[in-house]
């Protein structure tokens, strides 16, 4: 079970120090805020850089809602060559080909604007949902939080932060664990719905949730014995006896409200509405994954391996990819159900089981984009805020994929072949051997990511 943050140390006083110190552990006035200020006009700037040169995904949102709401029009409004990956462009029919539906409420925001200040404000959008994470953490996090949200957010978001619409669905997977531990059960039920609508990651919270909100019942069962291989099925269906007792209301509303809005925009618009689903289905091995790795490691076996760009990214070709894509599939089940059986257990709570299911997911999924980092942060910073050993290895995998993206891929655009770039697939190899690292110590507690605690 969590703890309650930790009370810090004293230490020799000096006027940097008091300045410091303040800094990290106010949570009031303007001196709490500086982090947010200065880590706000290094993204802002680092955004402005981005879309000067050249900022594909700011660019694919900006087609989306204007293929949406403007349709034929659209090639009138923007470069012709901006919108050539939307194969068909209908008004009021065109949806994203990646993302959920309602995704297009983040990009249609900043239509607000003329078309040439689209890059502008959506990057103060963005800057706003990170202002408000920032406010969450102060206030309900442990001491500490806000400042390392955002040195996490230089570190390793630099150039994804305000770039990408990533940060919006984190912030509504931070509401709906801080409702949840409130036990505001509906409204942490209505921030993941959202979160899931506007990007599909955050599904994987919803039995997480559904779970945490049983075990907040007095009656609800639970194991108080060891659970082996012979005793699971009679735990397992003892725990299921009561099931009439359980809090069916909020999950019913929750998956109520996924299928009505598929099948609105299903009825309405048809064309679109769950290629999302087929376009990570179909999709091969991003470059930065782990299963990427896994294929260029074989590839030094003797295995042949190619790159293809498809899909709006660099990716791996292999004889051996659908099996490799098959196992991690099955390892993510495996791990998933493993943090299930450890919450039912009691052995984590809410936060650090969807935290542990979070890693799993980016660990053994087909793509790993350095804004899937944006997803983590806040949850790392709101559960882990002083643990040493969990920021020495998230720095150190922040740095990698800063060096990845952007400053590898600056060299990527015209090489078909990633290992032309010294250093790059090691690199890589690196980094996600760290995330698989931090992802296996969360699921056994290794780092002790039991104990929220604040900076010392």
């Amino acid at each position: 079970m969590r703890r309650q943050p930790r009370s810090t140390p004293g230490s020799l006083q000096t006027p940097g120090n008091n300045f410091i110190q303040q800094v990290i552990f106010s949570r009031k006035g303007f001196i709490a805020y500086l982090p947010l200020i200065v880590a706000g006009i290094a993204l802002l700037a680092a955004a402005g850089v981005a879309s000067f040169f050249y900022n594909p995904s700011m660019n694919a949102y900006q087609c989306y809602a204007m293929a949406f709401w403007y349709g034929a029009k659209t090639s009138q409004l923007l470069p012709a060559s901006q919108c050539l990956f939307i194969l068909q462009i209908s008004r009021f029919h065109t949806l994203p080909l990646e993302y959920p539906p309602l995704a297009l409420l983040v990009f249609s925001l900043p239509l607000l604007v003329p078309v040439a200040g689209y890059p502008i404000l959506f990057a103060l959008f963005m800057l706003l949902v990170v202002s408000i994470i920032y406010w969450l953490l102060l206030r309900y996090g442990p001491r500490g939080a806000g400042v390392v949200f955002t040195a996490c957010l230089l570190l390793g978001c630099l150039a994804t932060s305000l770039a990408r619409f990533d940060i919006v669905p984190a912030a509504l997977t931070l509401l709906c664990l801080i409702l949840a531990e409130r036990k505001h059960w509906s409204l942490a039920y209505a921030a993941l719905a959202l979160g899931v609508l506007i990007k599909l990651y955050p599904i994987v919270l919803f039995p997480l949730l559904f779970l945490a909100e049983q075990r907040d019942q007095s009656g609800f069962s639970v194991p108080d014995w060891p659970v082996t291989l012979k005793t699971a099925r009679t735990v397992f269906l003892h725990t299921l006896r009561n099931m009439r007792t359980w809090r069916w209301k909020n999950g019913l509303i929750f998956t109520g409200l996924m299928v009505g809005v598929a099948a609105l925009f299903l009825a309405v618009i048809s064309n679109g509405t769950l290629s999302s689903f087929s376009y990570l289905y179909l999709r091969p091995f991003q470059v930065e994954s782990t299963g990427s790795v896994v294929l260029w490691l074989a590839s030094l076996l003797g295995v042949p391996v190619g790159w293809t760009n498809s899909f709006g990214s660099l990716n791996t070709i292999s004889p051996i990819a659908g099996v490799v894509s098959q196992v991690f599939v099955i390892l993510f089940f495996i791990g998933y159900i493993f943090i299930i059986i450890q919450q039912w257990k009691g052995k984590m709570d809410l936060v650090q089981a969807s935290l542990a299911a979070l890693l799993a997911l980016v660990a053994t999924s087909k793509v790993f984009s350095p804004q899937y980092l944006l997803w983590l942060i806040p949850l790392l910073a709101y559960s882990a805020a002083g643990n040493r050993r969990v920021w020495l290895t998230w720095g150190a995998i922040s740095i990698l994929t800063t060096l990845i993206f952007p400053i590898y891929y600056a060299f990527i655009p015209g090489v078909n072949d990633p290992s032309l770039p010294p250093g790059f697939l090691p690199v890589i190899l690196i980094r996600d051997g760290l995330f698989l690292l931090l992802t296996v110590a969360t699921l056994f507690n290794f780092l002790n990511l039991g104990e929220c605690s604040a900076v010392p």
